[in-house]
C-alpha cells in the first residue's frame, strides 16, 4: 500500500515568546506556527483515506515523525525542515522583492474578455497608466495577461497574446517595475522574457506546452507552477479530488518535481494551489484554510483569489467588481498563513490592509513583555 505524510500547521501565536520559544517562525515570515498535526493516508489511487493522525509542537515533532512507518518518514522529515526554509529574495532585473514579509503583485490584464476587467486595460495608454498607479499604490511586481483563464473562455493564438502583452511588459520595464507575464504559451513566455518579463507564471503548471519548461530553465527566471485539473485547452475540467488538500499538495509536488528535473532551480520556483480553477466552493474553502500545509514543499507561495466567483458564492452573488470586502478579507487570510506573494486586482486597498497586518505582526513581537524568562 502506498501511503503519503503530510505536516500541518494549525496552531498560531502572535510570537515565539507566547510559547515561550516552542514555536517556528514559518518559512522565514513574519508568522509562527506552535501546534502541527502529522497526517498519513493512503495514495490517491488507492482511496486517499486517512489512515492516522498525530498532534505534535516543536519540541514533540521528532518523536511523532519515529512512528512514521520507513517509507515516509524521510518525506516528512523534509517536510517539517521545509516549514522552517528561509526563502531568498526574488532577484527580477533591477528589483529585489523579499520574501520574509507579504508582497503585492498587481494585475494588468490586456484581454477584452478576462472576468473581472475585460477590456479595460487593453489599450497602450490605459495598460500604462494603469500599471504606473499600481507601482506607486506599493505593488512589488505587475502581472501581465493577455489571455483569459476563465470558465469558458476561448483560447488565444499565441501570435494576438503575444501582440497584447509585449507593449505592456516594455512599458512596465521602462518605467522600473518588477514584471511577470502569464501565460501557458512557450512562444509568449520567450517573447515576454525579450520584452523584459523577470517571472513566469504560469496556470498550467508546465502542462500545456511541452516547450515551456526548457524555455524557462534556460532564461534562468523564477516561474510559477499553479494547480489546475485540466490538462487540455480548459483548465477547470477533471476536477476529481479525494481529498482536495492533499491532492492539490501532491500535485504541486509532482509538478516541481518535473521542473526540477528539466533543469529550473530550486530557488527559482513558487506554488500557486489554484483557488477558483476547477474547484467548487467547498474545495476552495478548504485550500484557503490549508495553506499552511503548502510551505511544507519547500517553495514560496502566491494566491491568486481576487475577485474570484468564491466571493460572490459567499457574498449574494455580488459581481466581480463589487469583491473588494471579500478580496481584502481573503489575501488576510493568506497573510496569516504566510503567504508570500499576493495577486490582486485592488491594489491600494491590499497594501493599506497587509501594511496594517505587519505593523501588527512587528508589535506582537514586543507585547508579551510581561512574561517571566
Amino acid at each position: 500500500m502506498i501511503q503519503h505524510a503530510y505536516i500541518r500547521p494549525f496552531g498560531f501565536v502572535p510570537g515565539p515568546q507566547a510559547e515561550h520559544g516552542n514555536a517556528i517562525r514559518l518559512a522565514g515570515g513574519m508568522v509562527y506556527a506552535s501546534r502541527f498535526a502529522v497526517i498519513l493516508r493512503q495514495a490517491k489511487e488507492q482511496g486517499g483515506e486517512v489512515v492516522d493522525r498525530w498532534l505534535a509542537a516543536p519540541d514533540t515533532m521528532a518523536q511523532v515523525l519515529g512512528q512514521l512507518p520507513d517509507d515516509v518518514a524521510g518525506d516528512a522529515e523534509a517536510q517539517w525542515t521545509n516549514l522552517t526554509l528561509a526563502h531568498p529574495a526574488l532577484e527580477l532585473g533591477a528589483r529585489t522583492i523579499r520574501l520574509d514579509q507579504p508582497q503585492v503583485t498587481g494585475i494588468l490584464n490586456v484581454t477584452p474578455d478576462s472576468f473581472s476587467d475585460g477590456g479595460s486595460f487593453d489599450s497602450a495608454d490605459a495598460a500604462r497608466e494603469h500599471a504606473a498607479a499600481m507601482v506607486e499604490a506599493g505593488a512589488s511586481i505587475i502581472d501581465v495577461g493577455g489571455e483569459s483563464t476563465r470558465p469558458g473562455a476561448k483560447p488565444v493564438w499565441e501570435g494576438d497574446e503575444i501582440a497584447r502583452v509585449v507593449p505592456a511588459i516594455e512599458a512596465c520595464a521602462a518605467m522600473g517595475a518588477a514584471v511577470s507575464v502569464d501565460t501557458r504559451k512557450a512562444a509568449v513566455m520567450e517573447a515576454a522574457i525579450e520584452a523584459g518579463a523577470a517571472l513566469v507564471n504560469d496556470v498550467s503548471g508546465l502542462t500545456h506546452d511541452s516547450r515551456a519548461a526548457e524555455v524557462v530553465a534556460r532564461a534562468g527566471v523564477p516561474v510559477v507552477l499553479m494547480h489546475a485539473p485540466g490538462s487540455g485547452e480548459d483548465l477547470h475540467e477533471g476536477g476529481d479530488y479525494a481529498n482536495v488538500v492533499f491532492d492539490v499538495f501532491d500535485t504541486l509536488r509532482a509538478r516541481r518535481d518535473a521542473a526540477l528535473e528539466a533543469g529550473i532551480e530550486a530557488r527559482n520556483i513558487l506554488l500557486d494551489p489554484g483557488i477558483g480553477f476547477g474547484k467548487s466552493l467547498a474545495e476552495n474553502l478548504a485550500l484557503i484554510n490549508a495553506l499552511p500545509l503548502f510551505h511544507a514543499l519547500g517553495h514560496p507561495l502566491l494566491l491568486g483569489a481576487s475577485r474570484k466567483r468564491m466571493i460572490g458564492a459567499l457574498s449574494n452573488e455580488a459581481e466581480a467588481n463589487a469583491r473588494l470586502g471579500g478580496s481584502v478579507t481573503l489575501a488576510v487570510k493568506g497573510m496569516d498563513a504566510g503567504v508570500q506573494l499576493h495577486r490582486v486586482h485592488d491594489v491600494p486597498e491590499t497594501v493599506q490592509a497587509r501594511n496594517v497586518w505587519r505593523g501588527l505582526r512587528d508589535a506582537a513581537l514586543t507585547d508579551f513583555g510581561d512574561l517571566p524568562d
